[in-house]
């Protein structure tokens, strides 16, 4: 299964892949980087070790690489997954270590 079989980009994902670890629900802001765009700040919502949901104000592209910088810590490289509307999944190059994304939720959440 690729991931275009997972997402076509449009609306809701076709077949919902495993989650590799529960989501935690916050909502904050954090910086983003897009290729070729300034940093902005975007609203994060739905933390995991692996990756969480954005709200863009320009719809990024599938697959598009971007830079998640939570306030503190270094950029995060992650690459967009899934979209619906305004609201896009982005997945971590690496996932957040355990100590780190503890700090984060104990901060944010």
């Amino acid at each position: 299964m690729t991931k275009q079989d997972l997402d076509s980009g449009f609306g809701k994902p076709k077949v919902q892949a495993p989650r590799k670890s529960a989501r935690v629900s916050i909502k904050a802001m954090v910086k983003l980087r897009r290729r070729g765009h300034h940093n902005f700040t975007v609203k994060v919502y739905d933390l995991s070790p692996e990756g969480c949901k954005l709200e863009f104000l320009e719809r990024p592209e599938l697959d598009e690489t971007v830079w998640v910088k939570f306030e503190g810590l270094e950029l995060l490289m992650a690459t967009v997954c899934w979209l619906d509307g305004q609201t896009a999944g982005v997945e971590f190059e690496r996932p957040i270590h355990s100590a780190v994304f503890n700090h984060i939720v104990g901060r944010l959440g």
